[in-house]
């Protein structure tokens, strides 16, 4: 009785949900006049994203991910968080829609699967063993991109924040010699960059760029600035091309700030909306500041230096900690092991005394 009312309930949500998708519900007359009035004052209005993404999607994935992506736009879905990590990783939104969709829909075959084992070894298992299994399988499968991309933009996010901080000393030292913003952010995300130099046929190119940042924040910081580009590229007749091994980090601000010329705003305004699109606060405080320099001609010289040294040891804490943490760990990996060694020794002599 309880598992027919269970399959029954399961059932009408189902169905539910399909109509609810089907024919989604109009919105009302005050959520039409706030949009309205976004529209009007141009809040509304989606911007052209600075980076496009680096990944090769198939044409059934791209269908599939355009169609889930309108599902979540007029559900109003905007998954921020996920679409920042997505811009950071260089992956499209829409194939990750359609990766989660394969991969659960690919976790569900794992029922047939296991009432074929269930059949052939014989046991007499009913078959709400597999289902429960298979839909387990579903939920896991269906949720193994969010963690991977999460971890992954973690990791990118980190790198990216100590790219930043050497790039706020090379920004301070183009506005202490007499550079204005525009030329400054170019000059300092010129560092890193990848050599490109006509070659002979089959021809390696290696550079390698290594600056040093001496900055004042408080006291004296030296802080070693190692744009190491190798652009090991194979010459063509005309040239080459960089390599993948360049700094990836500087490769999206340079991309960000071409682009701003041709979306039609200033290069602060770029870093402010790159910030925006991969979640990274420290550009967004920067397009601030230059901001400021632009339009009222503050001096925030010393303030760049003052947050690269703070991301810095933001960075040196962060790493201490970390070492603290495995330190840790392998004290009570230890301490476990000693356990086990003293179990083994004392459980003979504790037998014998036991059986006389």
């Amino acid at each position: 009785m309880i598992t027919t009312v269970l399959c029954g309930a399961v059932l009408g949500l189902g169905l539910f949900l399909l109509m609810r998708a089907l024919f989604p519900p109009r919105p009302g007359l005050t959520a039409r006049l706030a949009a309205l009035d976004e529209a009007r004052d141009g809040k509304g209005v989606p911007r052209a994203p600075l980076i496009a993404p680096e990944e090769d999607v198939s044409e059934f994935r791209r269908m599939l991910g355009l169609r889930l992506a309108r599902f979540y736009a007029a559900r109003g879905w905007e998954a921020r968080s996920v679409k920042a990590d997505l811009a950071l990783l260089g992956k499209s939104f829409e194939g990750f829609l359609a990766t989660k969709l394969l991969l659960g829909v690919s976790g569900l075959l794992a029922f047939p699967l296991l009432v074929g084992w269930l059949a052939l070894m014989g046991w007499g298992v009913s078959v709400q063993v597999p289902l429960w299994s298979a839909l387990v399988v579903c939920v896991i499968f269906f949720l193994l991109p969010d963690a991977q991309i999460r971890r992954d933009a973690a990791v990118r996010r980190r790198d990216f924040r100590h790219a930043v901080g050497a790039f706020l000393d090379l920004v301070s030292m183009n506005l202490a010699g007499g550079r204005g913003v525009p030329e400054a952010l170019m000059m300092a995300v010129a560092v890193g960059s990848p050599v490109t130099t006509p070659g002979a046929l089959n021809g390696t190119v290696n550079s390698t760029v290594n600056g040093t940042v001496h900055g004042m924040a408080n006291g004296t910081v030296h802080g070693a600035v190692h744009g190491a580009a190798s652009a090991g590229t194979t010459g063509a007749a005309n040239g080459a091309g960089p390599a993948p091994g360049a700094n990836w980090a500087m490769e999206r601000i340079r991309e960000a700030l071409a682009n701003a010329r041709i979306v039609g705003i200033t290069p602060w305004q770029a870093l402010g909306q790159l910030g925006d699109e991969i979640n990274v606060d420290e550009l967004r405080d920067l397009s601030a500041a230059l901001g400021l320099v632009a339009d009222d001609g503050a001096k925030v010289r010393a303030s760049l230096t003052a947050r690269a040294a703070t991301l810095r040891r933001r960075e040196l804490a962060e790493v201490e900690g970390k070492a603290g943490e495995r330190s840790q760990s392998m004290l009570v990996a230890q301490l476990l092991l000693c356990a086990g060694f003293v179990i083994f020794l004392s459980f003979p002599a504790a037998m014998k005394m036991l059986g006389a």
